[in-house]
């Protein structure tokens, strides 16, 4: 597993160009003995691994996807495409589940069929709608559906998941403020956007303080302002481009419907006209009870009960497992990636590294959970 991870930390790909990474997989699910399928939802790989009689069907995801970084770690099997690093431990993911599918498939300790699931594109949220799109749990049913994610900080040998959401759902939002510019020494003539999108960012900031449940989470961040003003030019335009967090349906809903309120309102006290665009890319995570408690179960066998959260915390990162979690019973896993140096670097960073020591860890749990729910003893 570690020379499967170094190899594809060397060679990095975008999403939707996982062109080396894909048949790389591919090539080994079909040396361990295993079914495969290629090219679902552009290059995403799906492997059908069957073991004696059972109808019961469980899907484990993993996705294969980097970032557009520039590596600054000094390790030796350091990105060697310029300004693309698996900055997440995707590396690290696809290399765990193809140990538990080589371990599986040598010994079928199983009853039923596992569909393995190597996914594009996670970072922009498009690989598991393409997926699915393209006929994912049409062509290959699955009773639940789990994904794991490393945490950097959180120690090596520990798990967290929880019932409900997890993660939070990602919305990109752009304001375009069109106002009257015009000379810097006469700002009576005309009406200057930078008052205008100045006075929006500062209202906007009161959404989550004031327009929301304390109880519930959201968070609002305005990541850039853009004008055409110059040195002695007011600007007649700006925009406004940002970001939304929410761990519910509802907060995102109530977050967009106030941001419309706040632009409209101070546009028209300014005179100006003004239009917002709001899109959610990332869904919640949602996760389902029964495969919680699945997860839990094999966690705990795995590491120890002591070593498993099984109500942590939601987390405001976005995951697009939240589409497969939507369309089927799943849990998203969270498992700890060390305390310590690049394994507790923040994710998209550029000196992070994914803990090899995780690996065996990670493995050894998608195996416990497969013979867990497919067990040869259950009835």
């Amino acid at each position: 597993m570690c020379g499967w991870r170094h190899d594809f930390h060397l060679h990095p790909e975008l999403g939707f160009k996982e062109h080396r990474t894909a048949e790389n997989v591919a090539d080994l699910l079909e040396e361990f003995g295993i079914q495969i399928h290629r090219g679902i939802g552009g290059t995403g790989i799906v492997g059908i691994l069957q073991s004696g009689d059972g109808t019961r069907s469980i899907g484990l995801r993993a996705d294969m996807d980097a970032l557009p970084i520039t590596e600054s770690g000094t390790c030796e099997y350091r990105s060697q495409h310029d300004g693309v690093m698996h900055a997440c431990g995707h590396d690290g993911h696809t290399s765990m589940l193809l140990g538990a599918a080589k371990y599986l498939a040598d010994s079928g300790n199983f009853n039923g069929k596992i569909v393995f699931i190597f996914q594009p594109n996670e970072e922009h949220g498009l690989g598991a709608p393409a997926m699915i799109k393209d006929g994912l749990f049409e062509q290959f049913e699955v009773d639940d559906v789990y994904g794991i994610h490393n945490i950097p900080g959180m120690p090596i040998g520990s798990f967290a998941m929880r019932s409900g959401a997890i993660t939070a759902s990602e919305s990109l939002f752009e304001i375009n403020i069109k106002a009257q510019g015009g000379h810097a020494a006469l700002p009576h003539m005309g009406v200057d956007a930078i008052i205008v999108a100045t006075e929006i960012v500062q209202s906007l900031q009161t959404i989550v303080s004031r327009k929301l449940n304390p109880s519930l989470n959201g968070v609002v961040s305005v990541t850039e302002f853009i004008t055409d003003g110059s040195r002695n030019i007011l600007p007649g335009s700006a925009i406004l481009r940002g970001d939304a967090r929410a761990l519910s349906h509802q907060v995102n809903e109530t977050i967009e419907a106030r941001m419309r309120q706040i632009v409209e309102g101070v546009s028209l006290a300014h005179g100006v006209s003004a239009e917002v665009q709001y899109e959610t890319v990332f869904p919640s995570v949602i996760n389902s009870p029964a495969p919680v408690l699945a997860a839990q179960q094999a966690a705990s066998e795995v590491v120890g009960s002591a070593a498993v959260d099984a109500d942590c915390e939601p987390k405001l990162f976005s995951e697009d497992f939240a589409h497969l979690a939507a369309a089927k019973p799943g849990c998203f896993v969270l498992m700890g990636n060390g305390t310590q140096g690049e394994n507790a670097r923040p994710l998209h960073s550029s000196d992070y590294d994914f803990n090899d020591e995780a690996l065996t860890v990670g493995s050894s749990f998608w195996v416990q959970l497969v013979e867990q729910q497919l067990s040869k003893s259950a009835v």
